[in-house]
């Protein structure tokens, strides 16, 4: 049996509502809103009953996904918002852009802060780390040529 496909990135967010206007801005698109709730949703995740909403966002060419999610209940236990670059465990989500510059700017209005500077690698791309709402960390890259 083979692998078929990543099928989404979970993100968990305060602001739902902010988190999916910032995504929107970057280009994904909104799938759909749903609450999950009860007994079933907790033996998945092994927090017991739960109560949490979803924003289901998808990128442009269908392949991606991310699922943003705001915990109701139980409440949430950790923040890893403001871990630096190089921690240990899942950090970020990388997009590919048209242009970083326009991208940049758009986003800025939605909070988004530079971490480091832009950079080109080589003749291939420009690359940067952002913090978007609520200090999750984005990578976007620009293909050069």
């Amino acid at each position: 049996m083979a692998l078929k496909r990543m099928d989404n990135v979970g993100i968990v967010v305060d602001d739902l509502g902010a988190a999916v206007d910032f995504f929107r801005e970057l280009g994904l698109e909104l799938e759909g809103r749903a609450t999950i709730e009860g007994e079933w949703a907790g033996r998945v995740t092994g927090l017991g009953d739960q109560h949490v909403e979803i924003a289901m966002m998808r990128t442009p060419d269908g392949h991606g996904r991310l699922e943003l999610s705001r915990f109701i209940a139980p409440p949430v236990v950790a923040d890893h918002r403001n871990a630096p670059v190089n921690a240990l465990g899942y950090l970020r989500v990388m997009f590919a852009v048209d242009d970083l510059d326009e991208t940049l700017a758009r986003l800025s209005s939605h909070g988004a802060q530079l971490v480091g500077e832009v950079v080109q690698y080589g003749d291939m791309y420009r690359l940067c780390y952002i913090r978007g709402p609520e200090g999750i960390l984005i990578g976007l890259a620009e293909e050069l040529g």
